[in-house]
């Protein structure tokens, strides 16, 4: 028993180094992640524009060719008027160019409201571009500040991780799954030792006759406090040498 409270007091040991190192990089994560997040929302904004313009400019472009081909038709249709022979083809040449004439009239409008849609389009790429750069300045100066805090402390966090590699293969699953759980709960501190009668992790007097069971290092117990796994002064101090 006295293995399994000394491996447990170990993880916690080495989880706190651990934990020191992440609390270096401050905000820094947090930060980067946020300015990655804005970045790809703005470029995607971006792209999105950029292919309803390109969209617009395509349509446009299509119409004014439909448009100078319903324009060749309509000379054609007018110089037939003068070679028909009877009122029902004059009808019929007329209605097709009435038909004719609204669909040039059509494309014309819808092309001038493609050019102000372009235009607008534009016009809001190139004020969302410079809130990009502006994000990209910030994002590679916390990056680099973040890499090199990382960069100092890797040698340190290598050997920690490797350590509690080792130390996890050593802690039964049910114990491990319970130290993990409380140390989602309780910010980080899963296990507590007592010291002058008292949990250190919540500073809760420990009833005399607990603190004599922990001592002997029999079994587990936990604060009935805060709900922290308890060990005794010795484990602690032996799990830290």
């Amino acid at each position: 028993m006295i293995n399994r409270l000394t491996t447990l007091y170990k993880l916690q040991f080495i989880d706190d180094q651990l934990d020191e190192l992440e609390e270096l990089r401050g905000d820094l994560p947090l930060a980067v992640n946020e300015l990655t997040t804005k970045m790809t929302a703005i470029q995607n904004e971006i792209d999105s524009k950029e292919e309803e313009r390109t969209a617009s400019l395509e349509k446009r472009k299509f119409n004014e060719s439909e448009i100078e081909r319903l324009k060749t038709n309509l000379k054609k249709f007018k110089a037939q008027l003068f070679q028909v022979r009877n009122n029902k083809e004059y009808d019929a040449l007329t209605k097709e160019i009435d038909h004719t004439e609204e669909t040039v009239d059509k494309l014309q409008n819808e092309n001038t409201a493609l050019e102000d849609l372009s235009s607008k389009l534009k016009s809001e790429i190139k004020e969302l571009e410079p809130q990009i750069e502006e994000l990209k300045v910030d994002f590679i100066e916390k990056e680099a500040e973040l890499k090199k805090i990382i960069k100092a402390n890797e040698k340190e966090e290598l050997k920690l991780t490797e350590q509690r590699v080792k130390i996890v293969e050593q802690v039964k699953k049910n114990d491990y799954n319970t130290y993990m759980r409380i140390r989602k709960a309780l910010n980080g501190k899963a296990i507590a030792s007592v010291n002058r009668s008292a949990c250190s992790g919540c500073h809760n007097i420990i009833p005399p006759q607990r603190q004599i069971e922990i001592r002997q290092n029999k079994r587990l117990y936990t604060c009935e406090s805060c709900g922290r796994l308890l060990v005794s002064a010795d484990v602690a101090e032996s799990s830290r040498s």
